[in-house]
């Protein structure tokens, strides 16, 4: 019975949002369906797979490293005051600097032009799957790297043009997911 009991989850889950839809009659069945499907396939090939694992883990120790910077950065400037056996937790000397960092790095990439690429890149496989369009999956994929703060930074410049149901799903995404930092912190 344990076993069912997060297919009972899912069941729910569904459930309750086909309740609270505006518009049941245009909820796409096949992209619900993919969308578990795919999550299925990358439970089993990070969680049974070592090969696998081991893709993800490099991917996200590679971030977190990148997101490291900014904690030495952070030290070189507050000192002492990032002790947080003296002075607890302070938010703005603490958690601020990673929004700024990031935001400065996307801004840089944008500039350049990678941070494009990458989205056609990842919007055409994703795209060809699911149907969704590729802003909106690169923050569901950023969310799991980055986190729910950072990773709507990824599309900040295409969020005046997305519709209610694109925005709606960023925020949904960011709130459903944890960061790979998070979870190996």
């Amino acid at each position: 019975m344990d076993r069912f009991i997060g297919v009972i989850g899912l069941i729910c889950i569904i459930g309750i949002a086909v309740l609270f839809s505006e518009n049941r009659k245009k909820i796409n069945w096949r992209l619900v369906g993919t969308g578990l499907l795919l999550q299925i396939i990358f439970a089993l090939l990070i969680l049974k797979v070592p090969a696998g694992r081991a893709v993800f883990e490099w991917i996200s120790n590679g971030i977190t490293k990148l997101l490291d910077f900014t904690k030495e950065g952070s030290s070189f400037l507050f000192g002492p005051l990032l002790d947080t056996d003296k002075f607890g937790m302070i938010f703005a000397l603490q958690v601020l600097p990673t929004i700024i960092f990031f935001s400065s790095l996307m801004s840089v990439l944008y500039h350049l032009g990678i941070v494009q690429v990458v989205v056609k890149v990842i919007a055409k496989g994703v795209s060809k799957a699911l149907g969704t369009s590729g802003a909106e999956t690169f923050s569901a994929v950023g969310n799991i790297f980055l986190g729910q703060t950072e990773a709507p930074l990824l599309v900040k410049p295409y969020i005046k043009n997305m519709t209610k149901s694109e925005i709606c799903a960023i925020m949904v995404g960011g709130m459903a997911t944890v960061a790979g930092g998070v979870m190996a912190g």
